[in-house]
């Protein structure tokens, strides 16, 4: 079976319109136009104008092109269709964008926040293909989460299911999702950033010096170096990633036991550095979650890579 899908990624730095086809669960992407993100007007003029340029290319209309798909950063309202002031998208206020894409091209939209959109991409085309429950996690710059549940993307009664990263773990600690000791706060790349700069400077203030860290800005460190460092061997930089993949493993044991997934999906800062979390990860995940319902679950690296934003909203057309 093949079907046309069209999806639009919405960021705040940048925006594609993708033509893809899905030719038996297998996808590929026949055409793109990626653009700079400036002012919500221009912006929406040139994903309009884009849109129907692709469509005229391809002559799709709505007799041969499943539907488009909408991925974009939340908050948002996905039955009304309506991106609601995302704080990466200033101006964004209420635009009815599934409304203005359907006027413009007379074909079926979708609109989710990017989370939930990498999930379906993932549960469709990824690491998540074959399972009826999946969660993914983004664990980038931030951690992100999306729900796949008895087959079905589950985003809740307002779109706020699945924000795992608000979770508290600690009274205290690294700072994400605007709460001090979060999921997102010990299992995120600002999080490693932020265990690490606390461990650099208790060394330094012990008159130690830091190899990764030599000039003692500690604003330079991010959660690549360490992982680099870590790699190489160096002990500091290795107990940062115990710490957070410890601290992950715990927040993976609640979803364990209250979700019972057959896999969880964990993509960027997992993917490239899987060697150094997982062992401790595991381990905190053996320890706290029911053995029968860590026994049916897999946690397993994203596999769509640097395409997964194009994918995730190519699914939410194909889940039309």
């Amino acid at each position: 079976m093949i079907q046309q899908l069209l999806g639009i990624d919405i960021g705040g730095t940048k925006c594609a319109v993708i033509f893809g086809i899905d030719t038996d669960g297998v996808i590929s992407i026949a055409d793109k136009v990626r653009f700079d993100t400036a002012d919500v007007q221009t912006t929406i003029g040139r994903i309009l104008s884009e849109l129907k340029g692709m469509c005229a290319r391809h002559s799709l209309d709505a007799s041969n092109t499943r539907g488009i798909g909408i991925s974009c950063g939340g908050p948002l309202d996905s039955r009304k269709g309506l991106v609601m002031s995302p704080p990466n998208l200033p101006g964004w206020d209420n635009i009815p964008i599934v409304k203005l894409v359907q006027d413009a091209t007379g074909i079926p939209a979708s609109l989710q926040n990017d989370a939930n959109a990498c999930a379906l991409a993932e549960w469709k085309y990824g690491a998540g293909r074959g399972t009826r429950n999946m969660v993914f996690l983004t664990f980038g710059t931030g951690l992100g989460a999306g729900l796949v549940l008895d087959g079905r993307l589950y985003s809740g009664t307002n779109d706020n299911a699945g924000e795992l990263g608000h979770i508290r773990l600690s009274e205290f600690g690294p700072v994400g999702y605007g709460k001090a000791g979060s999921v997102e706060g010990f299992a995120s790349g600002g999080g490693i950033a932020q265990l690490a700069a606390s461990a650099v400077k208790e060394k330094l203030m012990m008159g130690q010096k830091v190899a990764w860290c030599p000039d003692g800005d500690l604003s330079a460190i991010t959660a690549r170096t360490v992982a680099e460092a870590a790699k190489a061997g160096d002990e500091l930089a290795e107990s940062v990633y115990r710490t957070s993949a410890t601290y992950l493993g715990r927040a993976l044991a609640m979803v364990i036991d209250m979700l019972n997934p057959e896999v969880i999906a964990i993509g960027s800062i997992f993917v490239r550095a899987e060697e150094l979390i997982r062992p401790f990860m595991q381990a905190a995940i053996e320890r706290d979650a029911l053995p029968g319902a860590a026994a049916v679950c897999k946690v397993k690296p994203a596999e769509l890579g640097e395409s997964i934003g194009d994918i995730a909203a190519l699914s939410l057309a194909a889940a039309l």
